[in-house]
């Protein structure tokens, strides 16, 4: 794909097509110098990162940063100098996209769900995450130059244990399908080439019934005046359909959404007359007919689905929802936050419900385990969302206020290596330096705050990076007790001292 300025700037007015080409060209000089895996510049993916930005409907300050990301990671130039170049903004979200580069994934089980949290802690602005995500997503699109077998499926590893779930909880379904398979890819490519021959193999007769049900309902709904927005196919993703094979004892002929009828209609009342007129053409098959737009999905998807009988021993699904849901369903939280939906009136308390069912669903998150949250989730939290949200002004209020629901008296902070620490609200590098191992609590004599000295009686941040200085010749103090927070670093202080 060649690379062109013109579609990143376009749509966009002269002043911020004007800081958009100044951070390409600027990016472009940082990267002159480097070459990918493939061989091609290293521009052309900080690049592509932007333009999946751009595709997303992002405003130019996330482009921008999209395309910047990688200056100061990479050291190629001094976080002070994007500062002055691009303002504080600009800054903020490369700090942010940075700092979420700094995780690294051990592969360890107990932190799976802690690297998912500490995603969403440190992000401030929900952008940084956006970008993250586009820019995780671009790299799995090229993982094949990696040469490296191994470093590849750490890779997918991280990417279908902490990405794909990330973009899954806020609504994003196609960015999770898309890293899912690309996962799925590397990690199984025996299991990922015969559900890929499935796929082929039903596709020929799923598309016939399909090409029929389509040719009869959209006469119908033209006949009966409801406008259709979109009608079309889907096939489901080889990773959902993986799993759910998996699920029914890999029997093909249980699995009945490998390809749906997708209608998009105007308005949800039209929904439910689509509803009623597929029911009066096709039989629906007995349990199968799910109404997430009465009750939607925890992460906020919705869509009304059901699957009939064709009448020639066929069963094929219909997904029938409005464009809004529809590009809910696509793209999530990025719907509503996205440049062309700009905050105000209805919009704002659009935007603010979105985060606000994340917040819930995480408040039911820290008191139970996804499986169980799951299965007990009903639809009535949602609808007391829309009952809260009429005393709402402020988004940026709320979207401050989200690390803080999601995660309230915890901190997420890192080690040097980029392993991460849960520790309680307002611990102290001595917290942190007793959670890695009691020698290193009771030799501490000092820390390290993201490189900068600081005493041990500090105050820990979400995001924070933690080096403790180790001196044999330090001790425990009495006062050390009045300094820690965790009951474990408690109990090792009193140990050490009462063995003085």
């Amino acid at each position: 794909m060649s690379i062109d300025l013109k579609k990143l700037t376009e749509g966009f007015s002269e002043a911020e097509g004007k800081i958009i080409k100044k951070a390409f060209e600027f990016a472009k000089k940082c990267h002159k110098e480097q070459r990918r895996f493939s061989g091609e510049p290293y521009f052309a993916y900080p690049y592509k990162t932007a333009l999946i930005l751009k595709e997303l409907d992002m405003d130019p300050q996330t482009i921008v940063a999209g395309l910047l990301h990688d200056v100061t990671e990479d050291g190629l130039v001094e976080q002070n100098l994007i500062k002055k170049e691009f303002g504080e903004e600009i800054n903020f979200l490369i700090e942010g996209v940075t700092k979420l580069g700094k995780i690294r994934f051990r592969g360890a089980k107990r932190y799976v769900e802690s690297l998912r949290k500490l995603f969403i802690a440190t992000s401030e602005d929900i952008r940084v995450l956006i970008i993250k995500l586009a820019d995780r997503l671009h790299n799995m699109r090229t993982l094949d130059h990696i040469q490296s077998e191994e470093k590849r499926k750490r890779i997918a590893t991280e990417t279908i244990e902490v990405y794909a779930p990330i973009a899954h909880r806020l609504g994003m379904g196609k960015f999770r399908c898309e890293l899912e398979d690309l996962s799925f890819k590397h990690l199984l490519p025996n299991e990922y080439n015969e559900t890929k021959k499935v796929v082929e193999n039903k596709h020929g007769k799923n598309t016939k019934s399909l090409k029929e049900i389509y040719d009869i309902l959209k006469k119908i709904l033209e006949k009966e005046k409801i406008h259709i927005e979109e009608m079309g196919y889907r096939k489901k993703h080889l990773y959902g359909l993986y799993k759910k094979l998996q699920k029914k004892e890999m029997d093909i002929d249980d699995v009945f959404d490998i390809f749906a009828l997708r209608v998009v209609v105007s308005s949800i009342s039209d929904c439910y007359k689509v509803l009623g007129i597929v029911h009066s053409i096709w039989k629906p098959l007995p349990g199968r007919i799910k109404d997430y737009i009465a009750s939607p999905k925890p992460n906020g998807y919705r869509s009304i689905h059901t699957s009939v009988f064709t009448g020639k021993g066929d069963v094929v699904e219909i997904q029938i929802r409005t464009k809004e849901i529809h590009k809910e369903a696509e793209y999530g939280i990025v719907s509503h936050v996205s440049y062309k939906e700009k905050s105000g009136g209805k919009d704002v308390i659009k935007n603010l419900m979105w985060f606000n069912k994340i917040s819930s669903l995480a408040k039911k998150e820290n008191a139970d385990t996804p499986e169980r949250e799951t299965k007990k989730e009903s639809p009535k939290w949602i609808k007391d969302l829309a009952e809260i949200q009429t005393e709402v002004s402020a988004p940026k209020e709320f979207i401050k206020n989200l690390k803080n629901d999601f995660f309230e008296n915890r901190i997420f902070v890192f080690t040097p290596n980029g392993d991460v620490v849960d520790l309680p609200l307002e611990s102290t590098p001595l917290d942190f330096a007793y959670h890695i191992h009691s020698d290193i609590g009771n030799h501490s004599s000092g820390a390290k705050i993201n490189n900068k000295f600081v005493s041990l009686d500090t105050k820990l941040k979400n995001g924070d990076i933690i080096k403790i200085v180790v001196n044999k010749n330090s001790y425990p103090t009495q006062k050390w007790l009045n300094i820690v927070k965790t009951s474990m670093a408690k109990r090792f202080i009193r140990r050490a001292l009462s063995n003085k």
